[in-house]
């Protein structure tokens, strides 16, 4: 086993690195408690996993190697991620990739790989771009953050958020999901849960209760919401047909929104849990994905 993992050691430490990128690994790998020697194994998998992160992007013999290893093996077709990072005085990047893997339907998996590899690439060469500007022009401060976060991961669906925020000034956040159904093999979206388009107005018609409540048992909050009047002059008025969801853990439909979009900058990114009961009449099929 050791033999093994110095030999893709070796091989991983002769594969170039591009100049402009810099891999870094943060994922970490869980323990598998059935094993036995789980101290051992605590080691073993944590050298593996270093090589696996980067590694598994640039050599496909690597790739290959790994699979032969337990458990690793077994890990490499869930779910990792590949690090931009920069670092330099007052410019600063640090974006997180996260890859899908273990799709059988490998259309559905490379159309989210590439879109996700895609927002990266265009981050960082944003960041690239305006850090030459500003150097150019006397200087000053760029801080860009990306990541992901595992909103539910169970037997039947995965919801990932990717997250941007530009970490200078005042700073912006901004959060995109995409929830799979793994058995079915699918994307779901917002309209294939719903019999019709009423799910519109069902929907924003109880955040718009929500929002009231929440200001009413917060002085702090403050939604942009019909019937309470405010200094922008610009009210929530109606989700859109694709609005940002994921599904949590409890089975429930999450409704997000990006800062500023309903709510003043200093509420961030604000999100609402529709009650079940509230769209039991517009579901397709109560009980499939909305517990």
């Amino acid at each position: 086993m050791n033999e093994k993992l110095e030999q893709m050691k070796q091989h991983y430490m002769d594969i170039p690195i591009p100049k402009e990128l810099d891999f870094i690994v943060n994922q970490a790998i869980k323990q598998n408690k059935k094993k036995k020697n789980n101290v051992k194994w605590g080691f073993a998998v944590a050298a593996a996993a270093i090589l696996f992160v980067t590694g598994i992007n640039t050599s496909p013999t690597l790739a290959h190697a790994l699979s032969e290893v337990p458990i690793v093996g077994d890990l490499v077709k869930v779910l990792t991620f590949r690090e931009y990072k920069y670092n330099e005085e007052t410019y600063k990047a640090n974006l997180e990739v996260p890859v899908i893997t273990n799709l059988d339907n490998k259309t559905l998996e490379d159309t989210l790989n590439n879109k996700y590899q895609e927002e990266g690439k265009k981050l960082y060469t944003d960041f690239i771009n305006e850090m030459e500007s500003l150097k150019q022009n006397g200087g000053g401060h760029v801080g860009v953050v990306s990541g992901y976060v595992i909103k539910t991961d169970n037997d039947h669906i995965l919801s990932v958020g990717r997250y941007y925020v530009n970490t200078v000034g005042s700073s912006s956040t901004t959060f995109k999901y995409d929830t799979i159904d793994k058995k079915k093999q699918l994307l779901i979206t917002l309209p294939s849960l719903f019999k019709n388009d009423e799910y519109i107005h069902v929907i924003s018609e109880n955040i718009k209760e929500q929002m009231k409540e929440q200001m009413k048992g917060d002085p702090q909050k403050t939604y942009w919401v019909e019937g309470v009047p405010n200094k922008v002059n610009f009210y929530f008025k109606t989700i859109t047909k694709d609005q940002n969801f994921y599904i949590n853990t409890n089975g429930q439909l999450v409704i997000s929104f990006q800062k500023y979009e309903v709510s003043p900058g200093y509420m961030g990114v604000v999100e609402f849990i529709i009650p079940t009961p509230v769209l039991s009449d517009i579901l397709t099929m109560r009980g499939e994905y909305i517990q």
